[in-house]
């Protein structure tokens, strides 16, 4: 009598990177605490993991704390939002007309090497102290990115899928959305998570300096105040909302090329 020996599937590479990416954070995260805890690093430079986690939880149940998170991430979600859809219709604009392409790429290369704070006083004077200058900034310090994985990313599409497009005569709308939108989709994506990212980063830098209120300014608070507890709290609640929102995204990309795939 043969025996049927069930083997069970070999787990994929992406799903190795995965768990080796945790297990090496949650090892330094332990290195650190052991760290802390023998007095190897001074508290009075960094807490103990554990410390910061038990804060951070402290921190969100306070109202004053849940305000600053309600304006970071309503200004987050503004400049965040407008970037993705002016970076992309400024690249398939810019796509369609290569003569002008050729005369702005030299300026989107160089465009990150100029600090985008350079212009908050400029922006003050002309928006005021409120949100609209932390929205502004954090859309220009995103819009370049989308726009550039815009256009990266219908360059890349394969010619012989615009033929084939063409041979089945589908119009423009149909080719563009059946056709020239899923093939550039890595790339869109790629912009879309590096433009939440230089959004984060431009509102919350931008709040220590040109704000009364959110996250930004909260961390800047208790630092002048040497307020550990706070500082480092709201720091990891920043991390870890920089890093789920991505991973959102990162899982969101990954759902759409399965389906592709089992088209």
């Amino acid at each position: 009598m043969k025996r049927t020996i069930v083997t069970r599937p070999a787990m994929s590479r992406a799903r190795r990177v995965v768990w080796t990416r945790w297990g090496i954070t949650l090892l330094l995260v332990l290195l650190l605490e052991a760290a802390c805890r023998l007095g190897f690093v001074p508290k009075l430079a960094v807490l103990p993991p554990s410390e910061v986690i038990a804060a951070m939880v402290a921190l969100l149940s306070t109202q004053e704390v849940l305000t600053n998170v309600a304006e970071t991430f309503s200004t987050v979600a503004i400049a965040f939002t407008a970037s993705v859809l002016t970076g992309f219709v400024l690249g398939v604009a810019l796509h369609g007309a290569p003569r002008l392409r050729r005369a702005i790429d030299p300026l989107l290369a160089s465009y990150y090497a100029v600090p985008i704070f350079v212009f908050y006083p400029l922006l003050v004077a002309l928006l005021g102290l409120g949100a609209l200058p932390l929205m502004a900034i954090g859309y220009l310090a995103a819009v370049p990115a989308m726009l550039i994985a815009t256009l990266l990313g219908l360059d890349r599409v394969p010619p012989v899928l615009r033929r084939v497009a063409r041979m089945h005569r589908l119009g423009r709308v149909s080719t563009a959305v059946l056709v020239i939108l899923p093939a550039a989709l890595p790339n869109l994506f790629q912009g879309i998570k590096l433009s939440l990212a230089y959004a984060f980063i431009g509102v919350i830098a931008g709040e220590f300096i040109l704000s009364s209120g959110g996250l930004g300014y909260a961390i800047a608070f208790a630092y002048d105040s040497f307020d550990n507890r706070t500082m480092y709290g709201l720091m990891l609640f920043v991390l870890l909302s920089a890093v789920i929102s991505n991973g959102l995204l990162s899982s969101w990309e990954s759902r759409l090329q399965r389906r592709r795939g089992l088209q």
